[in-house]
């Protein structure tokens, strides 16, 4: 086999000029394409087109956009595009022989994608065929039997010679060596392929010459022009002189292209007219078949039948060409021939090929529809119907395929999604071609969708309420609050804390804390039942999400009481520490009330109910005391034979578990007559919200005790000043009179107090106005003198009357409408308490008078005298 013509430094120039000329400008075709043409063999990194350019595209955008070159996976990526400069270029070698075994126009289609937004681009570039095979021969030598009788003009084929070019690069002609007996002519085949014929010139003579030498060269067309040659061996036989003859010399055959091995093709059939050896007939295949042909097809050399040896591919090649030769087995046998067309008939044995080109995922749960999630290529190998696809979503998921460009479909969103209810798409994407029985292919896509914080917050319970025993621990848990976020990831963490506020004054974080990752609530001090029963706090939940989003709840602490108070006796009152006293008269009969031991509980509930009980005493069956009221009273009469000093202790118990108590002590002194003093006991009533609340009550009772003492020291010393003034000024007895009030003021008001022996349970009583001297009398312009007393007094006790029960003494004075005559009375009681008479105005001295001056409320002077 020869070498090819030319230098390789003359191919690599009429290779690069070759580029220059084709590639210069691109072809942009009538539906938006482009197309482009490049030689084959060109070496890594040169320069195809710049796509950039003719595409319209920024090219300082074109990586941020992600421009590249879609391929089928597993596909060789024979170009790529620099994103720097947008310049297509040769990635790695193109053999056009490789990529195209087929001959024909070799093309490369190519899919452009660049994003933000979504485009796409087709082109195309063909792969232009350079001269780089030489034609070679399947054997160097050939051996070729003539018989002798062979007639001049006989046609002997000879072995074609193979170039995997195309075009003018592949074999364009035959040469045979000069000779004097032989010619050769040159044959087309129905695909333009180039097949030699040797033509007898001249008559053979076995005896002269019984073998002839000649050289046939095989030539291609290209630049250099390439060749290779083969040497004929031609053997001159004896005369055999009736060759074999087929039926007719093409015939046609058409098979299905999934035909099983061994299906009949053709049956072929050529007839001999000698005997014997000389008209059996052989078949074969010619020399100048194709290797794919042998590879495919068998010839039966005895029955002539052709067989299906080979897989056929439709796809791969719809026609294939046989030459088949019979040849007699007789001596100097000639081989005719015949062409045999096998036309492929397509079936739908190729399924749609789904391929997802670009994928955007995870989606956003608030992407406005018509979102593009994927762009998909789908293809088909068959041809017509069978190579026809249509692709579809699986139903019930809010997404469809558009069709952008022809077997290109774009996924798109078609509703808004919401993560929170499916976070996961599943799209089967459905490709079914048209064929009989139709193909398809199922593809799954699986569509994450990303969360967006749009979900608040949610507590389990609209709110809460914890109970917590006072005197707890600090520190101590007391509850937890929990809530949900149906987002996730930084969205779905929550934080919890409690809004500011105040309780009592103070700042609720004084009181109550929380973990802000648990949501466990803690209490920071030790409630008291007596002094907070409940408050309420504003706890929020906050997702970490941008922008946050929370959402509050309420929590009610109810503090639970615990019996941590024993009961507190208010009355009686002991003097001075000393035992508390009574006077009992011994005339008293059964059930006579001798006092009331009063207590009060600051605990709530059945920790503040009181019992009472006679703890204690000399004689168990004199006295009894109610338990629930405390009254003391006598169970019966006394006799002669009691003691006249009664020792009793009696106790005040709650009904707390453990229960508490206190106990108070009593001297009874049994007399004859009861001299007018005031007992230890005293009405202390309260009212039943404060005497069964908390100890606000106690100090309520101190405080109120210790202004009334204060206020009653001052009225004593301004009554003593007063009374020692008048001393020397007015005349009277010692009887009660009725003083005027300073002109110009209110009418003044008459007040009487009767005390006795039961003077604690005297009561006062307001009486209807005096009439002193008003204006309009004869005097308007005199004020009373000291020389009136006893007009004054009977105008004054003619409106006194008599209140309580029993002797005793009274007193008067006058004030004006705003002074509170219960003060007042609460001041004069320590002197009216001796009931002691009062032979004329002054102090409660021994001689048993009481007077007094002062200022009331409303900055009115007034008088009291005490009878």
């Amino acid at each position: 086999m020869g070498a090819g013509a030319g230098s390789g430094r003359g191919q690599l120039f009429l290779r690069s000029l070759l580029f220059l000329l084709l590639a210069g400008s691109p072809a942009r075709p009538a539906w938006g394409q482009l197309r482009y043409a490049v030689p084959e063999e060109l070496e890594h990194g040169a320069f195809v087109a710049n796509l950039g350019e003719d595409l319209g595209l920024d090219v300082s955008t074109l990586s941020a956009r992600r421009f590249r070159i879609v391929s089928r996976a597993g596909a060789r990526q024979h170009l790529e595009v620099n994103l720097e400069n947008g310049i297509l270029f040769v990635n790695e070698r193109i053999d056009r022989e490789e990529v195209c075994e087929a001959g024909g126009t070799c093309l490369l289609h190519l899919q452009l994608l660049v994003e933000s937004p979504l485009e796409l681009y087709r082109v195309e570039v063909e792969v232009l065929d350079i001269n780089d095979h030489a034609p070679t021969f399947p054997w160097q030598e050939y051996v070729l039997e003539v018989a002798e009788s062979a007639v001049l003009g006989a046609r002997f084929p000879l072995e074609s010679a193979q170039d995997p070019d195309v075009g003018t690069n592949s074999v364009h002609t035959y040469r045979l060596s000069p000779n004097g007996f032989f010619s050769l002519e040159v044959q087309t085949r129905s695909d333009a392929s180039k097949f030699a014929e040797l033509v007898l010139e001249r008559a053979l003579d076995r005896e002269q010459q019984r073998v002839h030498r000649v050289l046939l060269t095989a030539l291609d067309g290209g630049v250099p022009e390439r060749s290779g040659t083969a040497h004929i061996l031609v053997t001159v036989l004896d005369a055999n002189d009736n060759v074999p003859a087929f039926d007719q010399p093409s015939y046609g055959v058409s098979l299905p292209e999934d035909a099983p091995a061994g299906t009949l093709v053709i049956q072929l059939n050529a007839t001999d007219l000698d005997e014997g050896p000389n008209g059996e007939i052989e078949y074969s295949f010619s020399g100048h078949a194709p290797p794919r042909v042998r590879e495919l097809f068998h010839v039966e050399p005895r029955s002539g039948q052709v067989l299906l040896k080979g897989r056929l591919d439709y796809e791969r090649a719809s026609l294939h060409e046989l030459y088949v030769q019979a040849k007699d087995r007789g001596p100097s046998a000639v081989a005719v021939h015949c062409r045999v067309l096998v036309h492929l008939l397509d079936v739908n044995d190729n399924a749609p090929e789904v391929t997802l080109t670009s994928v955007s995922t995870p989606v956003l749960e608030d992407a406005p529809p018509g979102t593009v999630i994927a762009v998909i290529s789908v293809l088909d190998r068959d041809s017509g119907d069978n190579g026809r696809v249509s692709c579809e979503v699986g139903p019930n998921v809010p997404f469809e395929l558009r069709s952008s460009f022809r077997n290109y479909y774009t996924l798109v969103t078609t509703q808004a999604l919401d993560r929170e209810a499916v976070p996961e798409y599943n799209v089967s994407i459905t490709a079914r071609d048209m064929g009989s029985p139709a193909l398809l292919t199922r593809s799954t896509l699986t569509v994450p969708v990303s969360d967006v914080n749009d979900n608040a917050p949610r507590f389990l319970q609209p709110s809460y309420s914890v109970y917590v025993m006072e005197n707890n621990a600090p520190g101590a848990s007391i509850c937890s609050v929990s809530a949900l976020d149906p987002d996730c990831q930084q969205n779905a963490y929550l934080s919890y804390s409690i809004a500011e506020g105040h309780i009592h004054g103070m700042p609720v974080g004084t009181y109550v804390s929380i973990n802000s990752d648990s949501g466990h609530m803690y209490a920071l001090r030790s409630l008291d039942y007596e002094q907070i029963r409940s408050f309420q706090i504003q706890v929020q939940a906050q997702d970490a999400g941008f922008p946050p989003l929370s959402a509050n709840v309420t929590v009610h602490i109810f503090v639970l009481d615990q019996n941590d108070n024993a009961p507190v006796i208010v009355s009686p009152m002991p003097r001075n520490g000393s035992v508390a006293t009574e006077l009992v008269p011994r005339s008293a009969r059964p059930g006579y009330l001798v006092g009331t031991v009063s207590a009060v509980d600051a605990d709530a509930g059945l920790n503040a109910r009181l019992s009472y009980q006679l703890l204690q005493a000399t004689d168990f069956t004199l006295f009894s005391v109610a338990p629930d009221t405390g009254e003391l009273r006598t169970l019966r009469s006394f006799l002669e034979q009691d003691a006249s000093r009664q020792q009793l202790v009696v106790q005040v118990r709650d009904g707390g578990q453990p229960a508490l108590s206190a106990t108070v002590s009593l001297l009874l002194s049994v007399v004859e007559t009861m001299p007018q003093t005031l007992s230890d006991f005293s009405e202390f009533s309260l009212p039943p919200e404060v005497s069964s609340s908390s100890p606000l009550t106690l100090y309520l009772l101190v405080s109120l005790g210790s202004i009334s003492f204060t206020f009653l020291l001052a009225i004593l010393i301004l009554t003593a000043i007063r009374c020692r003034g008048e001393r020397r000024s007015r005349q009277g007895d010692s009887s009660a009179t009725c003083l005027d009030v300073p002109a110009g003021g209110p009418p003044g008001y008459c007040y009487k107090v009767c005390l006795g022996p039961e003077s604690a349970q005297s009561d006062f009583m307001f009486l209807k106005p005096c009439s002193p001297p008003r204006n309009n009398e004869k005097d308007p312009g005199k004020r009373s003198r000291p020389d009136q007393p006893l007009q004054r007094q009977q105008r004054c006790s003619s409106a006194l009357g008599e209140v309580g029960s029993g002797g005793g003494f009274s007193f008067a004075w006058v004030s004006n409408s705003h002074w509170d005559s219960v003060s007042i009375a609460a001041a004069l009681l320590p002197c009216a308490g001796r009931g002691l008479q009062c032979p004329g105005p002054g102090c409660c001295s021994a001689q048993g008078c009481a007077s007094s001056q002062g200022v009331g409320a409303s900055g009115q002077d007034f008088n009291v005298s005490i009878c």
